[in-house]
C-alpha cells in the first residue's frame, strides 16, 4: 500500500508540522471511531494509504456520475479524482459488519491550500472577502453518502469525526460548495436551486463583509424562485449546525447543479451540537 504524502507546512500558525497520518488519533488498527448507526455500526477512520483513498473516490464516482449525471474529467476510469485530492485529508465512513465505504468527505487544510496555491471554492467563487479567515479555515468538499446509508448515523460520525479534526489542529472555520441537482421532477431546471437560494438568503445570510461572487452565476433573476421545495438534506444539516450562506448560487454544468457557498465556524455551533461532537 502506498502511504499517502506528508505535508509540508504546518496545519494553522500555531500549530506544528505533522505527518499525514499522525494528524489523526486513532487506535491500533487505524480506526478512530466506531459508531452505533441505528442500522448496524460504522467506523469513522481518516485515510492512511492511496488505496483507501481509490475507495473513496470509486463510491464518489458512483454517486456523482452514475447517480446524478456529473461529467467527471478523471484519469482513472471508475473514479471521481482531481487534481486536489493528493493534498487532502480523507475521511471515511465504513460498515462495520461490511467494511465498505458508505461514506466520505475530503478536507483541505490551509497548509496544503497554499500548497497547492487554492482551494476548490477559489474555483467557482471569488473568496476575496474571506482572506482574512484562511489561515484556520478548512475546505469541506466532495460529501456523500451510499444510497442504502443515507441516515443520521453516517452523517453524525462524519461531522463529529470533522469537529474532533478542527478542535485537535486549532482550527475554526470550514468552507465548501454545497450542490443543489438541476434535475427536478425529471427535467432540468435551475428554478429549484433558485427557490432554495431564495429561502435561505432570507434566514441565513452570511453579513456582507463575507459575501463571495460566484464566477459562474446561476440566472436566478430569470428562473422560477416560488417554487415549494426544501433545500437537500446536507443543506438543511449545515443550516442546523450554525452555517451561513455567503452568496448566490454559482452554474457548475460539469457536475449538472447549482452550488451554494457555505461557511461554518466552530463558535457558532449551538449548544447540543457541540456537547454532542466535542462534549462540551
Amino acid at each position: 500500500m502506498k502511504e499517502l504524502p506528508s505535508p509540508t507546512f504546518p496545519l494553522s500558525p500555531v500549530a506544528p508540522a505533522l505527518p499525514r497520518g499522525s494528524l489523526h488519533p486513532s487506535h491500533g488498527d487505524g480506526v478512530s471511531a466506531v459508531v452505533p448507526s441505528g442500522r448496524g455500526g460504522v467506523q469513522v477512520a481518516w485515510a492512511q494509504h492511496l488505496d483507501e483513498v481509490r475507495q473513496a473516490q470509486r463510491l464518489r464516482f458512483d454517486i456523482f456520475a452514475g447517480e446524478m449525471g456529473a461529467r467527471l474529467n478523471t484519469p482513472l476510469a471508475g473514479h471521481d479524482v482531481d487534481l486536489f485530492d493528493d493534498y487532502c485529508e480523507h475521511l471515511l465512513v465504513r460498515d462495520e459488519a461490511s467494511q465498505e465505504v458508505v461514506g466520505t468527505y475530503r478536507v483541505l487544510t490551509p497548509a496544503q491550500a497554499k500548497r497547492i496555491g487554492s482551494t476548490y471554492s477559489d474555483t467557482e467563487f471569488d473568496l476575496t472577502r474571506l482572506r482574512g479567515l484562511r489561515t484556520r479555515m478548512v475546505e469541506l468538499g466532495r460529501s456523500c453518502v451510499h444510497r442504502d446509508h443515507r441516515h443520521g448515523g453516517v452523517i453524525m460520525a462524519l461531522w463529529g469525526a470533522l469537529a474532533g479534526f478542527m478542535v485537535r489542529n486549532q482550527l475554526d472555520t470550514m468552507i465548501g460548495c454545497a450542490s443543489i441537482p438541476m434535475l427536478h421532477n425529471g427535467v432540468v431546471s435551475g428554478d429549484a436551486a433558485a427557490s432554495i437560494w431564495r429561502q435561505v438568503s432570507q434566514s441565513h445570510l452570511a453579513p456582507i463583509e463575507y459575501h463571495v461572487l460566484p464566477r459562474l452565476p446561476l440566472p436566478v433573476e430569470r428562473l422560477d424562485q416560488t417554487l415549494p421545495v426544501e433545500p437537500p438534506a446536507l443543506i438543511k444539516g449545515y443550516l442546523r449546525l450554525g452555517a451561513k450562506v455567503l452568496g448566490a448560487p454559482a452554474w457548475d454544468p460539469d457536475f449538472n447543479s447549482a452550488d451554494l457557498p457555505m461557511l461554518m465556524r466552530i463558535a457558532d455551533l449551538p449548544a447540543r451540537y457541540r456537547k454532542h461532537f466535542l462534549g462540551a
